[in-house]
């Protein structure tokens, strides 16, 4: 108890209750508090009262003051002097405008007298347009060259006025616009400003005193070109009333006298203090020029459609490179500063539909129109002014649109673009402003015109050929900007690179195909990006460019050049355990042109002379970390290439890609798909950010466009789409589950970063980094063990066997890697009786090889061949008019796709066209030539014809037969009276293209992919190309490995491999023709083909078993031997074959047996 009192005190004796230290601490605090809180209330209460009251007084010493003011002029009499006109007449009235008008932001009606009074005094003009006291006394502006004291009264009530007529402006709306008194005063405000910062118009100058007129003047204008005064906000609200016109209605505008001479004064008021330099070139000038180039960009540049809505008289004045070459120049040397107020800068005066584009985009697009627009301000394209600043126009609008594209970024349109476009373009901002002041047919991008025009590029490749820079630059001291007067490539192609993906953005109904189509077809352009690019890419790797061209045989043959690497090729995989040669069929004959076959058979070098470094050949190394591994300069390089390359693929024939060699040679063609496929595999084994997605997508797809070339007609070795990922690839499996995980995480997610590219898209965006042994084992995963038996009867005809099992209905219908359906099989002979023997596989493999055989036959009308030598299958265009015909093509694709699933190889092949849509993809020009030779050799005539096409009698239409009846398509909607010209016919050759190779097949082919992809995983089947399909479908060449064969062999009942028997069967099988190879496989497995990897991969192996027959050892030279047929058990992939004693009646008996399409009647 005794310890507790001593932390207690006594406030009011012993009678008082007793409080703890802490409590009464906290209490006086509380109660210090209390009093701060009231001495700042009295002394916030007190400044109140004092604002009040001085406001009060202030007010009414003002509207005293007005009231003497309007009595003293209504009395002035012939007191006019320039004294009377500062001392009496503008001291007070500059005091009650401040009080009364200015404050508030608004001006009355009734005060529109006051300005009107003041201005008709100080202000009086005649016809020549000039101030009319020639008397010194009597005009104001003598002041400016009076005594010291009247040089500054003058030069701040200058200063007043010029902010009284910049306000008037900026109050000049739409709710003045209609008032004629508004008009003309804000015409006579506009008109003291010229005034006042013209010394021509005074008339009082003379020897002696133009030094301080010019003096005053320069002062004046340096006041005009500082944030202070307020001059270019104001400005910009006056613009910002203006309407805007699309360049045909630009000849036509018209305005009144007053309004345009408004308009044009406020334009003269912004480009004075640009003016400056005529006085002094060096030091304080230049620091006022910056300052009022910094208010130009922020204030005016950056009102939406600056150019568009001013008269057209005015915009040269804007163009004139004195305005335009100080901007640049300011902007590059203050960027920071100008860009911060640009983000920061107020824009309630702007229009709603405007704020959808920042404005810096707004800058950004009134630069590129003023520097590089029509003079008459239009969106049209136009020209350089003479003596231009490229480099700092150049590098300003890299500046802007870099920053451009950070707020893009930020806001998130780069990501969902794309999305929008496809989901409502009527509610995009950027598809078409329409307000009460912008045409609707005007959007933004229309003010980047000139950048997609070709003359814009050529201009610029011209400049950095000569090296001729801007002369302005000689002039820039050396400490502003290093990057100033420098002009390169480089900067070209960060301009480009940017532009591709702001129109990408910001331009939803056509993106950045203007660009690309100026990039594309500027003749050396891509050529001098390549060649920058190999500078980089290849200049350390010592004699990496030797090894490159190494394969090469002729730099004039493009078909020599293929030859040695097919043959190269050919020496690398024959010599793979699996014995697969992935290549062999892919060149096909794709020019009209007669091309010598490629002989495979010739000799060619062992894979073992092949170097452990010809794999680092094609793994580009400065890449092999991705787009973060490399240097932004790189990085915009390699953009603006692939993205203008791939674009150019689209349209470059075979013929000027393999024969011409335009515009790069075969030798750089790989090389440039060795730069693409290290990019973007490491791209996606690396993860790369959203700041590198532009990159990554124009790489993906001109990487895609040069594999998919390479299929069709082989330019690259085999290896080169490999190395990437021969020291990091991940086994398929673990690629494909990992795939599958993630892709199932990411559809629960609804951010942009689900869209990106990452490690697991490598198996579904470069699948041919992993070879095509891998790939092809996927299909062996996830068999499942749960299945379904029915046993049916059924004869190898198409229709009955389409209507029997398209009474499976669902149970047929099995997606992969779920339930599965086993169909036992029985066939009917041809006397209608049900053939013996048991389905445990056999009989089902080879009914669906004999219905598929009887299907695509081109009597049945549903498939056709094409017209190369290979005949190819394609969907027969009749096909639509067979009556359940899009049903039975759906069924083949189901027949397809059991046949893949179960590993039964089919005798046919399809086009690569048809493979194409099978695989998701789009079907170019050049892969017509697989199609119909005849034609594209016609379209490729026709694109090269030098004459008049007109005179060829072509129109938009295309005409077919089926079933004796002509039917007409037309490729375009009016098509039929479209005649094709020179202006059109390259429209005219690839819509034709499109016809046959998209548009004509597409029903069957979707038909075909619905009953294909029940049983096979669409991502599955995109892991290969069209070549590798086929191979998949058929198993690539018409024989079978004997060696391969026997090694893979067992042997039953009592034989072995040095049996007599077996000995002759070996000697015979070599013997045989190719074809009968073939028969005798089908005869025991059911399938004429080998298996895709070997036979080591066939399930059951590969059995022969012995069939006993007694007879006596005379036989083996000259008696009776077996009369036995030898028989097959196709479940078992068995062979059983009679003890033959002589190779001729093994011969002749096997013969028979495989020839005969018997069932189980020769068992």
């Amino acid at each position: 108890m005794e310890k507790l009192r001593k932390h207690q005190v006594s406030l009011r004796g012993a009678s008082a209750k007793e409080i703890t230290r802490d409590a009464l601490l906290q209490k006086v605090s509380q109660e210090r508090e209390v009093r701060n809180y009231a001495r700042r209330a009295t002394a916030a209460a007190l400044f109140v009262q004092r604002v009040w009251r001085r406001y009060k007084v202030t007010r009414m010493v003002a509207l005293q003051l007005q009231e003497e003011w309007e009595t003293m002029v209504n009395d002035s009499g012939g007191r006019i002097s320039a004294t009377w006109i500062s001392n009496v007449l503008l001291r007070p009235f500059l005091f009650f405008t401040e009080c009364l008008t200015v404050r508030h932001q608004k001006i009355q009606t009734k005060e529109i007298d006051w300005f009107a009074t003041l201005w008709s005094v100080i202000v009086e003009y005649r016809s020549s347009g000039t101030y009319c006291s020639l008397d010194s006394k009597k005009n104001f502006c003598s002041l400016a060259t009076g005594t010291l004291e009247e040089r500054r009264i003058w030069f701040f009530q200058a200063q007043k006025l010029i902010s009284l007529s910049v306000f008037i402006l900026s109050q000049f709306n739409k709710s003045h616009s209609g008032c004629h008194e508004m008009v003309v005063l804000t015409s006579l405000a506009m008109r003291l400003v010229v005034l006042l910062t013209d010394t021509k118009g005074w008339q009082i100058i003379t020897g002696d005193n133009r030094q301080d007129a010019d003096i005053a003047v320069r002062d004046l204008v340096n006041f005009m070109g500082c944030a202070k005064s307020g001059i270019y906000i104001s400005i910009r609200r006056y613009v910002n009333t203006l309407d805007v016109l699309i360049s045909s209605q630009m000849g036509g505008m018209v305005q009144t006298d007053d309004k345009f001479f408004i308009t044009a004064s406020a334009i003269t008021m912004a480009l004075r203090p640009f003016h400056l330099t005529n006085f002094e070139v060096s030091s304080p000038g230049m620091s006022n020029v910056h300052n009022a180039a910094v208010q130009y960009y922020v204030a005016l540049l950056t009102i939406p459609w600056l150019a568009q809505r001013l008269p057209t008289i005015i915009i040269p004045a804007l163009k004139h490179r004195c305005i335009l070459s100080p901007c640049f120049r300011t902007v590059l040397i203050l960027k920071e500063k100008i860009l911060t107020e640009m983000s920061e800068m107020d824009q309630s005066d702007i229009d709603f539909s405007f704020k959808f584009i920042p404005p810096v985009g707004w800058a950004l697009g009134n630069t590129v129109c003023l520097a590089a627009g029509s003079d008459n301000g239009s969106v049209n394209p136009g020209r350089f002014n003479e003596g231009f600043d490229y480099a700092s126009y150049i590098h300003v609008v890299i500046t802007l649109a870099e920053n451009l594209l950070g707020w893009v970024q930020n806001v998130g349109w780069m990501m969902k673009g794309k999305q929008d476009v496809q989901n409502d373009v009527s509610v995009d901002p950027m598809h078409e402003i329409e307000t009460e002041h912008v045409p609707s047919k005007m959007s933004f991008i229309d003010l980047l015109r000139p950048v997609y025009q070709q003359w814009h590029l050529t201009n610029l490749l011209e400049i950095i050929k000569i090296g001729a820079y801007s002369d302005s630059a000689d002039t820039m001291p050396p400490n502003d900007v290093e990057c100033l007067g420098k002009f390169e490539l480089l900067d070209v192609v960060y301009f480009y690179s940017y532009m591709l993906r702001i129109f990408s953005v910001l331009n939803p109904m056509h993106g950045s195909l203007p660009v690309l189509n100026m990039l594309s077809f500027t003749p050396g352009f891509l050529v001098s990006v390549w060649e920058a690019l190999e500078s980089i890419l290849f200049s350390g790797n010592g004699n990496v460019t030797a090894k490159i061209h190494r394969p090469c045989i002729s730099k004039n043959s493009g078909k020599a050049k293929d030859e040695g690497f097919v043959k190269k090729q050919k020496g690398e995989t024959k010599d793979n355990k699996d014995g697969v040669n992935k290549w062999v069929n892919v060149l096909n004959k794709v020019t009209g042109k007669s091309q010598a076959g490629i002989d495979l058979n010739d000799s060619h070098p062992r894979a073992s002379q092949v170097e452990e470094d010809s794999w680092d050949l094609w793994n580009v190394e400065p890449l092999r970390c991705g787009p973060q591994g490399i240097s932004k300069d790189l990085a915009c390089l390699l953009h603006l290439f692939c993205a203008s390359y791939s674009h150019l693929l689209l349209i470059l024939d075979d013929i000027e890609f393999y024969e011409k060699e335009v515009p790069f040679t075969l030798e750089q063609q790989r090389r440039i798909a060795s730069v693409v496929n290290t990019l973007v595999y490491n791209g996606l084994s690396h993860s790369t950010g959203p700041p590198d997605r532009p990159l990554m997508d124009s790489a993906i797809r001109c990487l895609h466009l040069m594999y998919e070339r390479d299929c069709r007609h082989m330019f690259c070795p085999t290896i080169l789409w490999l190395s990437p990922a021969r020291k990091s690839r991940l086994p398929i499996s673990v690629a494909a589950r990992t795939h599958e995980v993630l892709s199932a995480n990411l559809r629960t997610r609804t951010d942009d970063t689900s869209t990106m590219p990452s490690v697991d898209s490598v198996i579904t965006t470069t699948p041919h980094v992993f070879p095509f042994e891998e790939s092809n084992c996927v299909a062996g995963h996830g068999v499942p063990d749960a299945r379904t038996k029915d046993d049916y009867n059924l004869t190898p005809s198409f229709l009955i066997g389409f209507e029997q099992l398209s009474s499976l209905g669902s149970r047929f219908e099995v997606p992969w890697f779920k339930v599965e359906v086993i169909i036992h099989v029985s066939f009917v002979s041809e006397c209608g009786l049900p053939e013996a023997g048991l389905d445990y596989g056999g009989l089902s493999k080879e009914f669906l090889t004999d219905i598929s055989k009887a299907a695509f036959a081109p009597e049945y009308g549903l498939f056709s061949q094409t017209s190369t030598s290979d005949r190819l299958l394609i969907p027969n265009s009749s096909a639509r008019y067979i009556e359940n015909g899009i049903q039975m093509i759906e069924f083949l694709g189901r027949v397809v796709g059991k046949a893949l699933y179960e590993g039964i190889l089919l005798d046919y092949s399809f086009s690569h066209v048809f493979v194409q849509k099978l695989l998701g993809r789009y079907s170019f020009i050049d892969e017509l030539s697989t199609l119909d030779p005849e034609l594209y050799r016609s379209l490729m005539y026709l694109k090269h014809y030098d004459g008049d096409v007109k005179e060829l009698s072509l129109d938009f239409t295309v005409t077919e037969e089926s079933w004796g009846k002509r039917h007409v398509i037309e490729l375009k909607p009016g098509g039929k009276d479209v005649s094709v010209t020179n202006e059109n016919k390259m429209q005219y050759v690839h819509a034709i293209a499109d016809y046959k190779l998209n548009r004509q097949i597409l029903p069957f082919s979707n038909a075909f992919y619905r009953g294909l992809t029940d049983l096979i995983s669409p991502s599955w089947l995109k892991l290969f190309n069209a070549s590798e399909f086929n191979q998949l479908l058929s198993g690539g060449n018409h024989d079978i490995d004997i060696d391969d064969l026997k090694k893979n062999t067992r042997y039953t009942g009592g034989f072995s491999e040095g049996s007599r028997a077996i000995k002759i069967f070996w000697e015979v099988l070599r013997d045989f023709e190719p074809k009968e190879r073939c028969m005798l496989l089908k005869f025991v497995t059911s399938c004429s083909r080998a298996p895709l990897l070997g036979f080591k991969h066939l399930q059951p192996t590969f059995t022969i078993h012995k069939v006993v027959c007694d007879l006596p050892l005379w036989a083996t030279i000259g008696g009776q031997d077996v009369e036995r047929l030898p028989s097959a058990s196709t479940c078992y992939n068995t062979l059983k074959l009679p003890t033959y004693k002589r190779s001729s009646t093994l011969r002749a008996k096997l013969l028979y047996a495989i020839s005969s399409n018997a069932g189980f009647e020769l068992s």
